[in-house]
This record gives structure tokens, sequence and C-alpha cells, in this order.
């Protein structure tokens, strides 16, 4: 059996688990009215005072939307690995080690948590409406360029996963600063980009590549005045940021000592 065939397997039978929780239709409403009102203290405040300099809540709302999709498909399929600090502490890694398929594989497809599309699915509705509201037309290239920002962002958030479950090799627990990455990064994108700090601004480009996936695309798409080929950065950024993850991951590996030892 191939692995991604297997990989998809896995995560058939974690769905169907899911389902067996009568109350998974709340967790989705409950998760799609977070992402719903987390921004709306941003929208509020441009409602109040109006535009800053170009940027309307339009605007605001593209890059986060854009931001917070990508990391909603990172939490639905690669969410194994933000689990992965209990298995170290637990002793399950020394079971996974003894099974004939890669460790990749098998860490990435534990978890699938079905209520997280919701995070997705409104993060799409909320792309759609603030194109519509800005006049931009949805072209085959736009759409095209819209589903790279996606994917290069769930490879991203993933390798954030990844670089996380590497350290915990030798932490034993997750850090509470590597958040500023996953849940935190996206808070990031309430701000208009132009007027974020330089320090702050080089962190997510060049590190973890936030605007890469988010405001860059978003400027390609409406015409905000950046290089139009920078909207296509956000696929290779993203799996360049996660080479980077594997190899911290790999080193983890190699200094594992069993519970056993």
């Amino acid at each position: 059996m191939s692995g991604l065939r297997l990989y998809f397997r896995y995560i058939g039978i974690a769905y169907r688990s899911s389902l067996q929780y009568k109350g998974w239709p709340m967790m989705v409403l409950s998760t799609a009215f977070t992402v719903v009102t987390d921004p709306l203290g941003v929208i509020v405040l441009f409602s109040r005072f109006g535009k800053i300099g170009d940027w309307g809540v339009e605007r605001i709302l593209l890059v986060y939307a854009l931001a917070v999709t990508a990391f909603g498909l990172a939490e639905t399929f690669a969410r194994g690995f933000d689990y992965f600090p209990w298995r170290i502490r637990s002793g399950e890694f020394d079971r996974v080690l003894l099974r004939p398929r890669t460790l990749f594989l098998q860490i990435v497809a534990a978890y699938f948590h079905m209520h997280r599309l919701a995070r997705v699915g409104t993060g799409i509705v909320a792309i759609i409406w603030c194109l519509w509201a800005q006049g931009v037309p949805l072209t085959v290239e736009g759409t095209v360029m819209i589903v790279c920002a996606l994917a290069g962002g769930c490879v991203a958030y993933t390798a954030v996963f990844v670089m996380t479950s590497g350290i915990a090799f030798y932490t034993i627990q997750g850090l509470d600063w590597i958040y500023i990455f996953t849940n935190a990064s996206y808070q990031v994108t309430r701000c208009p980009a132009p007027y974020l700090p330089d320090w702050l601004r080089g962190v997510f480009t060049f590190f973890m590549p936030l605007m890469v996936i988010s405001y860059y695309p978003a400027s390609a798409l409406c015409d905000w005045g950046e290089p139009w080929w920078t909207g296509w950065l956000a696929l290779p950024s993203g799996f360049a940021f996660l080479g980077f993850a594997m190899v911290i991951w790999r080193i983890g590996v190699r200094a594992y000592k069993s519970t056993g030892s």
C-alpha cells in the first residue's frame, strides 16, 4: 500500500471515529463562531475610525483569511505532530518506531479533527467576500494563486508542528513560545503589513513565511503595489521551511533514547 493511500486510510478511520461523538456538530459551530468573531474588534475599529492610508477592512480581512485558512488546513491534516510531545512523555513513540512504516506518515495521520474544517470553510468564504468587496474578479489565474497560497501556508504551518516535535525530543514537552508561529501568528495579519515593525515583518517573511503565504498573494491579486511574482512564492517558501523543520526532526529522532533504555 502506498504511503499516500495509507495516509488517507488513517484519516478515514479518524473521521469515522469522530462521527461517533454526538456533539461534533456543536464543535464545528464553535470553531466557525471563533473564526468569525476573532477579527470582530478590527472590524469595529475600522468601522469607527475609517481607513488607515489605503488599508480598509476588506484588505485586512483578506490577508487574515488567507492565513487562518492555511492554518486550518494544517490543523486538519497534520494535527498529529501538534500532539507529538505527548508520545514522548508517555512512551508511545517506542511503539511507533516498531511499525514498518515511515515515522512521518504515522505521526502526521495520527489525529484528524473534523471540526477544524469549519476554520477552512469560513476562511474560504471570507476570501471570496473580500475579493468581491474590492471589485477583484476571481479569474482562473487568481484561483490558482489562491490555491497555491493556501497549499504553501498549509505546508508552512505543518513545518511549525514538525519543528515543535523535533524540539520536544530534548524538552520532553511542547514549548509555549512555539505558539507564536501557530495560533498567534495569524493575529499579526490584523495589522496592515506596511505598518508592521521591520524586525517583525522580517521574522514572518524570512523565517516563518506568514507574510509570503498571505500578504504577498493578496497584494498580487488586488494590485497593492508589491511585485506580481511574489504572489507565487507561497508554495516554494512553505516547502523550504518544511525542509528546515525536517532537519530538526531528524536530529531529534537520532537523539531519542527509548523509555526502556
